[in-house]
């Protein structure tokens, strides 16, 4: 198949089975795409950039959590395209095209695990593998209508896997069905079958639902109702989150500048500050994995890509400090707001994915407005889950979860519980 007839997906088409086996495997019969940021053994790890493959020699072992897939009976369908460095959060590669978003084809697929996300809601796969550092499954899995899920900080094995930013990176999947994407989750996490357990309470983050372009009926509403047929009304509490975080995590205060005190888009000042630190975080430690091969090579980037790229290789350690402090704060902050079994319900991004042509890598507000929503799982470490809820003018609408670090069965499980009585109250408003 010509690859103007696969979104333009996939770097490297190939098929690697696994191993016969006399056992019913928990994956067997089923497909899945890599993004090429995993090593595959004999395959050269692109990283999104051609110098970047030029530079490199084949891998001459598997990623970890490829392999697990192998193991668990799952066929590899080949290497996807993603975001150049996986340093980009919309898609866009100037070098291998912008993948084709099969939900909504005039909008971008997100990134930077655009193509892993592409080959599932384009039923080329049944799953995928991304990775996701500051957003990239869960923005891809949002702007092409279909599930991702970032798993807690360290629970699932990012050996042979290139490094971004090691306080942040996961590794995440992608799939449309929320059995498949269980089942996947237990082999990555090596989780046995558990019983599904009853969340406490589902935390509505009132204020970013008000931020979002998307009206709350479409999304908050189509939650709660779900929430209270299978679980009780008593179940939904409600919070303002920017507040709890300002008032809980006051290490904020060294992020809290001019730039994001008097935010022109509403966003709350303290979740501003929360994305401001991740991405100080962010760049210093790229800096440290990849800073000598960009100021030795000097790479071809993309518009935009560029700019941000130098910056983060000329970072300095200030405030560094005060970034860790950050992530300890917050998380000691959400473990107290949900307890074992809550949920912070908020929208996955907060606002619509942007058009192809205006080619958002360039423009820095595209990217910090929905980084201020995104941080939150990423600076506490916690495990999210996007869940698509339709669309909505013509885009896809999507919701996430987020639950403690370490709840990732349970979290799993309640997508599994939740999903058709989410699509059933998307679908009645439609009626």
């Amino acid at each position: 198949m010509a690859k103007s007839s696969e979104f333009g997906a996939f770097m490297e088409k190939f098929t690697l089975q696994p191993s016969p086996s006399q056992h019913q495997l928990p994956l067997s019969g089923l497909s899945f795409a890599v993004k090429d940021i995993f090593d595959i053994e004999g395959y050269v790890t692109g990283f999104g950039n051609p110098d970047w493959a030029r530079t490199h020699l084949a891998a001459t072992t598997t990623a970890q959590a490829v392999a697990d897939l192998f193991t668990a009976g799952a066929t590899c369908l080949g290497k996807t395209v993603m975001d150049e460095m996986a340093y980009c959060m919309y898609g866009v590669n100037k070098h291998y095209g912008t993948p084709t978003n099969p939900c909504a084809p005039d909008r971008v697929p997100g990134g930077s695990s655009s193509s892993s996300a592409v080959a599932v809601a384009a039923m080329l796969v049944d799953f995928s593998l991304g990775t996701d550092t500051g957003a990239s499954v869960r923005v891809p899995a949002s702007y092409c209508g279909i599930l991702g899920f970032r798993p807690s900080l360290g629970a699932v094995s990012t050996v042979g896997v290139v490094p971004m930013s090691q306080s942040f990176d996961t590794v995440g999947w992608f799939a449309r069905d929320p059995i498949i994407l269980n089942c996947v989750g237990r082999v990555l996490l090596h989780l046995p079958d558990v019983d599904p357990i009853k969340p406490s309470q589902i935390i509505i983050a009132e204020d970013c639902f008000h931020l979002s372009n998307v009206p709350s009926d479409r999304t908050a509403q189509v939650l709660v109702k779900s929430t209270e047929k299978l679980f009780g009304a008593q179940c939904v509490k409600h919070i303002i989150l920017g507040d709890y975080v300002k008032d809980k995590v006051p290490s904020l205060q060294h992020f809290m500048d001019k730039g994001n005190e008097d935010q022109e888009d509403n966003m709350p000042s303290s979740l501003a500050a929360i994305s401001h630190a991740v991405r100080l975080l962010q760049r210093f430690e790229f800096k440290n994995n990849h800073g000598e091969w960009v100021t030795k090579v000097n790479p071809d980037f993309g518009p935009g890509l560029h700019e941000r790229i130098w910056d983060a290789v000329k970072v300095t350690g200030e405030n560094i400090d005060f970034s860790h402090l950050v992530r300890t704060e917050l998380r000691a902050a959400l473990i107290a707001l949900l307890g074992d079994h809550g949920i912070l319900a908020l929208p996955t991004t907060p606002g619509e994915p942007p058009k192809v042509q205006e080619n958002p890598g360039e423009s820095d507000v595209f990217f910090s407005r929905p980084f201020s929503f995104l941080s939150i799982a990423g600076a506490s470490g916690f495990c999210q889950v996007s869940i698509p809820l339709g669309m909505y003018d013509d885009v896809p609408v999507a919701i996430s979860l987020v639950a403690k670090h370490g709840s990732d069965a349970f979290l799993l499980n309640l997508v599994e519980a939740l999903y058709d009585t989410l699509q059933e109250e998307t679908r009645k408003l439609k009626e």
